[in-house]
């Protein structure tokens, strides 16, 4: 198991739109990887789950994964959110 926090940089958070962006680089890992928000945890592949974290720019969340391919998928996720997660921004990560 492998997991770091970041901070989320785009102000309006993980709305529908960064949060797809967010969960199609997920789905590109074999490992089973999760969000944290507080103390709550929900699948980082899912839509609905991402969405009712309610997470707002500026908001810590911790990015979890467990597999073969943890540590990529965690790094890789991090730096999209550090970097806003905008189409830009998927297009080079």
């Amino acid at each position: 198991m492998y997991d770091k926090s970041v901070v989320v940089q785009n102000q309006l958070g993980l709305y529908a739109r960064p949060a797809t962006f967010f969960i199609q680089k997920a789905n590109e890992f074999k490992s089973t990887i999760w969000v944290e928000k507080e103390e709550r945890r929900v699948n980082a592949k899912s839509l609905l789950g991402i969405l009712s974290l309610a997470v707002v720019g500026g908001t810590e969340i911790r990015i979890i994964a467990d597999g073969e391919d943890e540590q990529e998928a965690v790094q890789q996720l991090v730096k999209l959110v550090e970097t806003g997660l905008s189409e830009k921004n998927e297009e080079n990560a």
